[in-house]
């Protein structure tokens, strides 16, 4: 099953090339019959009929055996020279093209979902180990776990070769997309409530099933002096303070599309505050974006977002009360609090709790002096102020892509993605393009 779930997206775009390359080729050799037949003078003396013997219309002929290379269904070529018969000079063939909205996709399936595939640790060692991999049948674990027996796998093969399919399949269509699950889990604030499965198409939430959050996100180059080289800690925080207050807001204002979501999302009560235009605020501040200063950088203006929303979730837990669920999952979320004031400090790998992947440090070596402090500022706020009163939200930031949203905001760049190109052109679901500067 994982297999072909993985394969599915670039076998029906294969069907897709088939159907474009395939209804462009047909169209063009049923014509050429037609004008083979046609355009056939003969010799002196011979028969009008002979027009339609390809023994004797040397080019009727070839064109057929173009056909048949071509691979044209021979019934469409013996309908042609009946309908030639009939004083038919060419026929219209429905010709195909890529276009996502073209009748070429509307035939094939996967073009509306998100693909992802969750992998744990296991299967990255044993990847790095070039060993086997076990697949087995969906139901098979569940049911030999019923009837107390070993479960047996479907298929064993290299774990080298799947994550070549899954390599090549993302490369070749941009799905699946990888959830790193044990790393995912390892970080997961609640897990008295269950795991994490999945997470919303774009990638940025990640929760428990059927609970949602809404999404808000600030223009860091806002926050940056006109000379383009300081970065204003002071207005950011209040900002963050200031849209973390109105998203817990919109917690009791939302319309949910279920009962089980609005339940949900009012007992986490998850918030989504981010940020966009990073990679422009690197830019005009002459950072490379590679670089292990943009890194710094980028590692302290997120822990100070992340820490002060944190810091502010306390705060309203300590006039509204935490999040109802907040008591059964306090020792995950407040080790999950101190795990992100080590990274602040960038403590060493021994002192992280929990996790199995360490997480990169803010490197002091290259941050900026005041946004080192300030984001360890944050996160000594967040971790006193949670042990004492608890937190309001169970989540309180996410990096959303910010595609759309970043175009009214008057983005050049996205959330934390670096620019992809100075001139860019956006397709319109509605038709044609839109042309972006930077």
């Amino acid at each position: 099953d994982i297999e072909s779930f993985i394969n599915w997206k670039v076998v029906e775009e294969q069907k897709v090339a088939a159907m474009v390359a395939g209804s462009k080729t047909i169209a063009d050799l049923l014509n050429e019959l037609f004008d083979a037949i046609h355009g056939w003078d003969g010799e002196a003396g011979s028969l009008p009929e002979e027009k339609f013997d390809r023994q004797k219309n040397r080019a009727l002929y070839k064109t057929i055996r173009k056909a048949h290379q071509s691979h044209v269904p021979p019934n469409y070529i013996e309908r042609i020279i009946q309908l030639a018969r009939q004083g038919y000079t060419g026929i219209d063939f429905a010709e195909y093209d890529t276009d996502w909205n073209s009748e070429a996709y509307g035939t094939v399936s996967g073009q509306n979902a998100n693909n992802s595939v969750r992998i744990d640790n296991e299967f990255m060692q044993t990847l790095q180990q070039d060993g086997d991999w076990n697949l087995y049948w969906r139901t098979e674990k569940e049911h030999s776990a019923a009837e107390g027996r070993t479960p047996q796998p479907c298929k064993t093969l290299k774990a080298s070769e799947l994550w070549e399919q899954i390599a090549y399949n993302a490369w070749s269509s941009a799905d699946p997309g990888i959830q790193f699950d044990t790393t995912i889990n390892e970080w997961h604030t609640c897990p008295e409530g269950g795991p994490i499965r999945a997470s919303n198409p774009c990638s940025e939430y990640m929760f428990l099933d059927d609970t949602a959050c809404n999404l808000a996100s600030l223009n860091l180059i806002k926050f940056q002096d006109p000379q383009g080289r300081e970065f204003d800690v002071k207005r950011f925080r209040h900002a963050v303070r200031l849209w973390t207050i109105a998203l817990e807001i919109s917690v009791l204002m939302a319309q949910f599309p279920s009962k089980r979501i609005a339940e949900l999302s009012y007992n986490y009560r998850t918030l989504g505050l981010g940020y966009a235009n990073l990679g422009t605020y690197l830019m005009t501040s002459g950072i490379p974006y590679d670089s292990n200063k943009a890194t710094a950088i980028c590692g302290a203006i997120t822990a100070i977002m992340h820490m002060t929303a944190y810091a502010t979730s306390a705060e309203m837990a300590r006039e509204l009360g935490p999040f109802p669920e907040f008591e059964n999952n306090r020792q995950h979320v407040l080790r999950i609090a101190h795990n992100h004031q080590r990274a602040a400090y960038r403590v060493p790998d021994t002192e992280y709790e929990g996790l199995t992947i360490k997480p990169v440090g803010i490197d002091s070596r290259y941050c900026p002096p005041d946004l080192l402090k300030a984001a360890q500022e944050a996160s000594d706020e967040a971790l006193e102020s949670g042990e004492r009163h608890g937190f309001r939200n169970a989540q309180v930031t996410v990096i959303a892509p910010t595609g759309t949203i970043g175009l009214v905001m008057d983005c050049d760049t996205t959330g934390i993605e670096p620019d992809f190109a100075l001139v860019k052109f956006k397709k319109l679901a509605g038709g044609g393009y839109f042309k972006i500067i930077n």
